[in-house]
C-alpha cells in the first residue's frame, strides 16, 4: 500500500548553492514524522516544496498517490501548514480569524460556524473566542495559529516549530492536539529544534544537513547509534599511576577534577552496565578515591543530532 505522502528525490538550487539535494522520505497516514536539521539545513525549503509554495528543480511529491501540481491550488487543499511565523490577524478576534481561514477552504454557512466552534474547543480558546488576538499571550497565538491550519480537516499537516516560545501548558496542549489528529489518521510532518518533543511525538525522524538526508529511521533505531554513557566525578584531581580500570573506561581532567567516563552500545544489557560500574567503584575504593557524583547519559536525539551535524554554531 502506498504511503499517504511520498517525497521523491527533491532538489532545489539557488545559483551555486544546493539547498535540498535528492531528498526522499515518506509518511504514512496517522504517523508523526520528525524533520530535523540545524539552521540552513534545507528543512524550510523542503517543506515549502512539499506544500507547493516553491517549485522543485527536480523530483516530485505525491499525496494519496497523486502527484502534486503547484500550479493547481486544488492539489493543495488536502494539506494544512502551521508556519513558524504567526499567520493570524491581530486586529481580528479568534473567531473572525477562523471564519476567514475556513472560507479560504470553501467552508461556509452553518458548517463553517460549527467547525469554528469545534476547533476553538480543540485548542482551548472558546472562552476567548471573541477577543482580539492582539490581546492574546504567545501560547494562545500559537494555539490559534494551529487551529487555522486544521479548519479543513487536512490529511497532511506540516508543522514548522509549532511550539517555539510557548509556555509549558500551551506546549502540552498542542502536543495533545497533534496526538488526537494522529489518532484520526492525519499524517504529520513535525519540524522542530526541541529534540525531546520530537522523541515524544514522532515514531520516525529524519536528520538532514546541507540539503542532504543524513539519517532516517524509527526513533529506537536512530538511538542505537548513540552509546549509553556513565560519568563518575572524583573528589580529587590526581589519581594514582597504578590505578587500573576497565579497558573501556577513560580518566579525563575537567578543570581541577578527575572524571571517569565509559560507555556501552548495548543499551539492553543493564547487568553488564551494573557490573562495569561496580568494578570501577571497587577499584577506586581500593585506592581510597572518593566519588563525588555519578551521572548517566542515555541515548537521545539531541546527542545523535550533534554527532551527525557537529557542534559548530549555525547562523
Amino acid at each position: 500500500m502506498a504511503p499517504l505522502l511520498a517525497v521523491d528525490n527533491l532538489v532545489k538550487k539557488y545559483g551555486d548553492l544546493t539547498a535540498v539535494d535528492l531528498l526522499s522520505f515518506d509518511v504514512e497516514a496517522g504517523e508523526a514524522f520528525g524533520l530535523l536539521g540545524p539552521n540552513g539545513a534545507g528543512k524550510s525549503t523542503a517543506m515549502m516544496m512539499i506544500c507547493g509554495l516553491l517549485a522543485a528543480d527536480y523530483g516530485e511529491v505525491r499525496l494519496e498517490g497523486r502527484r502534486l501540481d503547484r500550479t493547481r491550488p486544488e492539489s493543495r487543499q488536502r494539506m494544512g501548514v502551521v508556519p513558524q511565523d504567526l499567520a493570524i490577524y491581530p486586529d481580528l478576534s479568534a473567531r473572525e480569524n477562523l471564519l476567514f481561514f475556513g472560507s479560504l477552504y470553501h467552508l461556509s454557512g452553518s458548517k463553517l460556524r460549527r467547525k469554528v466552534d469545534e476547533v476553538l474547543e480543540q485548542v482551548g480558546l472558546t472562552a476567548r473566542a471573541d477577543d482580539l488576538t492582539d490581546t492574546f499571550s504567545g501560547g494562545m497565538k500559537r494555539r490559534l495559529n494551529f487551529a487555522a491550519a486544521v479548519m479543513h480537516d487536512p490529511v497532511l499537516l506540516i508543522l514548522d516549530e509549532p511550539t517555539v516560545g510557548v509556555d509549558p501548558q500551551s506546549r502540552a496542549h498542542l502536543i495533545e492536539c497533534i496526538r488526537s489528529l494522529q489518532q484520526s489518521g492525519t499524517a504529520i510532518i513535525y519540524a522542530s529544534h526541541y529534540m525531546e518533543e520530537v522523541q515524544i511525538v514522532c515514531t520516525r525522524a529524519a536528520i538532514m544537513d546541507h540539503g542532504k538526508l543524513l539519517a532516517c529511521d524509527t526513533i529506537p533505531q536512530l538511538l542505537k547509534q548513540i552509546p549509553f554513557e556513565v560519568e563518575l566525578r572524583l573528589g580529587q584531581s590526581r589519581v594514582p599511576e597504578g590505578l587500573s580500570l576497565d579497558t573501556s573506561a577513560r580518566i579525563e581532567l575537567d578543570g581541577d577534577e578527575a572524571v571517569v567516563r565509559f560507555s556501552t552500545q548495548d543499551q539492553s544489557c543493564e547487568l553488564a552496565l551494573n557490573r562495569d560500574v561496580t568494578n570501577i567503584l571497587t577499584a577506586l575504593e581500593q585506592h581510597s578515591i572518593s566519588v563525588r557524583s555519578i551521572r548517566t547519559h542515555e541515548p537521545n536525539l539531541e546527542r545523535l543530532f550533534l554527532k551527525l551535524t557537529g557542534h559548530r554554531l549555525r547562523d
